[in-house]
């Protein structure tokens, strides 16, 4: 059995199809802003995260634990786009629900990416039919040039340029969710 205390990270194995756009440690730190900056918005209120699946789910670990805030709870929406493709298909499916009723609380929507904005404004107007108190939205990365809906997310980590990222819970074809940085897929 692994002791957690003696648990060391390994370096990330090279992956020659992968150039790092940015790296695990700006990644850390970008969040620990974001976490103070959002326990700072919400102080003195409880706070619903709402973690957008399946690429969400390192961004939200990470940005719960940078938070400073005494409650807090958690439920987890998936939603589909791209299937195993680069490029949306522009139909966003539902593959799982919340759990729980929103209604009447402070919601903060995590997700991994702003792209087109097609899912991001199916979420926000499916969750505001929900009648949350609040309604806000956090997002690791933010890709405005590809962005053809009118939407934008209201806690930034990155604005990046148009390229298919990959890693830190971001795919392609379900695979390279486990690096620890954020990487452009050569083609």
């Amino acid at each position: 059995m692994i002791d957690a205390g003696q648990a060391t990270a390994q370096q990330p194995v090279e992956r020659p199809e992968i150039e790092v756009l940015i790296p695990a440690d700006r990644i850390a730190a970008r969040i620990r802003e974001l976490g103070v900056q959002i326990s700072q918005d919400y102080q003195n209120r409880s706070l619903r995260l709402v973690g957008v699946l399946k690429g969400a789910f390192v961004f939200l670990s990470d940005l719960l634990r940078a938070m400073d805030h005494p409650d807090i709870t958690l439920d987890f929406l998936g939603v589909a786009t791209y299937g195993n493709a680069s490029q949306t298909s522009g139909e966003v499916r539902v593959t799982k629900d919340l759990d729980q009723s929103i209604e009447g609380l402070d919601v903060l929507v995590v997700e991994d990416i702003l792209d087109s904005g097609v899912t991001f404004q199916y979420l926000l107007t499916a969750l505001r039919n929900r009648k949350p108190a609040s309604l806000r939205t956090a997002t690791l990365l933010d890709k405005p040039s590809r962005r053809i809906r009118p939407v934008h997310a209201d806690y930034v980590g990155f604005s990046i340029p148009d390229a298919f990222v990959v890693g830190y819970g971001l795919d392609f074809a379900q695979k390279y969710r486990e690096l620890p940085y954020i990487g452009v897929l050569k083609t």
